[in-house]
Parts: C-alpha cells; sequence; structure tokens
C-alpha cells in the first residue's frame, strides 16, 4: 500500500487490521522524504521515476518474491501505476484508490511555493488554522500527530509531489496493456480527483470500478469496513494459488 502527497503508512492503520483479519498480509510504506522515511538530499530524488523504483525495489522483497497486490491512494495511485509500468510482473493486482489518469497544470503551484519558501510545517497551518498556536498537549491525538508528521516531512518530498500531481501524461493504456487486473475505486464525495476521469479510467483499462459510500478522498479512514471488504473480494476474485496476497 502506497500513500499520497502528504500522507504516510498510518494512513492505512484502520484497513490494515481487518485485511489481516480477511486473510492478508499487508505491507505499508511511508514514500521516501515522508515522516520517518529518509529523505535523499535533492529534488531530483523524489521524481516520480524514482518514488516507482522503489516501489519496484519492495515488491521481490515480500511474498517470496512471488507477484504481490499493489494498491495506490491519490498520489500513491500515480506511482503506483508508474511502478507497474515499470515492471508488470511484480504485481498480481492494482488497485487505483481515489487516483485518477493524469494531473494538470498549477493544481499545487501555491502549495508548493508556500513549502518551498516557508516550510511544511506552513502548510500544515495553512490548511489548519484552528491548530493554530495551539501545544501539541492542547490538540486531540489525531491532529496532534498529523502535524508532527507534516512538520517531519521533507520539503522537497512535498514540492515533488506537487509536480507529480501536475503532469499531464496519461498512461491508461499502456496500464491496460500490461494485463495486470485493475480495480479503480473512489469515495462518493472524492473530490481530489474529478470523479467522471476515474470512470473514464476505468472504463478504459477495462478495470472494475466501484464507488465506496459515504467517504470522501480517504475511504480507507472514512469507511474502513467497506473498504477493507471491497480490497478483499477483488484481491479473492484474481489471486492465484502460487502468488502472494
Amino acid at each position: 500500500m502506497v500513500p499520497g502527497y502528504t500522507g504516510s503508512k498510518e494512513d492505512f492503520r484502520v484497513t490494515m487490521p481487518l485485511l489481516r483479519d480477511a486473510g492478508f498480509e499487508v505491507v505499508a510504506v511511508t514514500r521516501r522524504g515522508q515522516a520517518d522515511s529518509v529523505a535523499p538530499p535533492s529534488l531530483a530524488d523524489h521524481s516520480l521515476a524514482e518514488e516507482a523504483r522503489d516501489i519496484a525495489r519492495i515488491a521481490p522483497l515480500l511474498a517470496d518474491g512471488r507477484p504481490v497486490h499493489l494498491l495506490g491512494h491519490s498520489l500513491g495511485g500515480v506511482i503506483g501505476r508508474a511502478a507497474v509500468l515499470l515492471d508488470p510482473g511484480l504485481f498480481a493486482s492494482y488497485t487505483m484508490l481515489c487516483s485518477g489518469p493524469h494531473g494538470w497544470p498549477d493544481r499545487k503551484h501555491l502549495e508548493r511555493h508556500l513549502v518551498a519558501e516557508k516550510g511544511t510545517s506552513a502548510l500544515f497551518d495553512a490548511t489548519n488554522p484552528a491548530t493554530l498556536g495551539l501545544a501539541d498537549a492542547e490538540l486531540d491525538p489525531e491532529p496532534a500527530f498529523l502535524r508532527m508528521r507534516m512538520a517531519r516531512t521533507s520539503a522537497h518530498s512535498v514540492v515533488a509531489g506537487g509536480e507529480i500531481l501536475e503532469l499531464a501524461d496519461d498512461t491508461t493504456e499502456a496500464l491496460a496493456a500490461t494485463g495486470v487486473p485493475v480495480l479503480v475505486a473512489h469515495g462518493e464525495w472524492d473530490a481530489a480527483w474529478p470523479i467522471p476521469w476515474q470512470r473514464d479510467m476505468a472504463d478504459r483499462l477495462g478495470a472494475r470500478y466501484e464507488v465506496i459510500a459515504g467517504a470522501w478522498h480517504s475511504p480507507q479512514i472514512e469507511q474502513p469496513a467497506a473498504t477493507a471488504a471491497l480490497l478483499a473480494d477483488f484481491w479473492g476474485s484474481v489471486a492465484d494459488p502460487t502468488r502472494a496476497s
């Protein structure tokens, strides 16, 4: 499982126990430069190609080298797609969760410049004004963790992630050509990627397409039971006895 733009492995903390109980061994990664992951020194080290290579390096280390099911959330979906294109044989299936076929210019322009000039904590403050001036002890555990995570995230990770989210390249046809089974899923109120784009992408992929009721952009947190049930059903439908879950 690959998290998105300003996330980390903890974005899957609610869903992972449910998938474990369904019989799957699940590994979530924190992308390079995010939270507790090492941050390489240059902006170029956080390119889409480098992020995709990370996933392609990790996959063979799991399940005795057998193909694994891959999930990418939002920006993680873009990275995961690039990893599948890099080496389709590594993956038994691919799930794009709340992710789209391509980005658009200036999508993260203001955020990229804010972080480049003032750091990642400035982005958290700008999007969470209710926490301004409050000590961690005055916050509920969730916002306290999110603020800490953002402070520990590399500015390069956020700036480069924003640049990736602005890429106009649409590799849907190339992904379809790999033959890897794909699930496209999103919350019914996902506003981060145009829903018609996601539906059209699924059509062009010949992929399974599901809308998760009562969820926004992070159904793995907002509707964990429904999300886990969907993933278990999809993974089970494409599972091969010689392949890993």
